[in-house]
């Protein structure tokens, strides 16, 4: 039988773990899934004052691109998976692997994977020289 100094030396180190157990999960849970971005080719193009960029994205399953807007026009290619476009003013739309959709300079809008596989898609972006190819925005207020 335990005396009671060494009891409650045992709860409190058994209560100490299942928090950081606890916490851990909970750190996790809120940690959504990070979108993977890489630039393969940025140039001059030959409209003076504009540059293309070509971009590889790739989202997890369950990843949010955040709400966001691009300097510039977007043209995007699905190669794998699903996108779905929550963009700003328009109906919300599931573009799947061979689809391809566009987004004009500064419209807000996400990219979202709703789907079971991570989703891999080709971007071009023709945007000012100089510019930043993509600007967060704050989350929408309803």
């Amino acid at each position: 039988m335990m005396t009671h100094p060494i009891r409650r030396a045992f709860v409190v180190a058994a209560a100490g773990a299942l928090a950081a157990v606890f916490a851990g999960a909970v750190t996790t849970a809120q940690q959504a899934p990070t979108v993977k971005r890489t630039v393969l080719l940025q140039h001059d193009t030959s409209a003076p004052g504009y540059e293309a960029v070509l971009v590889a994205v790739e989202i997890p399953v369950g990843g949010r691109e955040g709400r966001h807007t691009h300097s510039g026009t977007a043209m995007i290619h699905v190669v794998e998976g699903a996108i779905t476009l929550d963009y700003e003013g328009k109906p919300t739309v599931t573009y799947k692997a061979g689809e391809s959709f566009f987004v004009d300079a500064g419209k807000v809008h996400e990219g979202i994977n709703k789907g079971n596989v991570s989703s891999k898609a080709i971007a071009t972006f023709v945007i000012p020289k100089g510019q930043p190819v993509t600007t967060q925005v704050p989350a929408a207020t309803k």
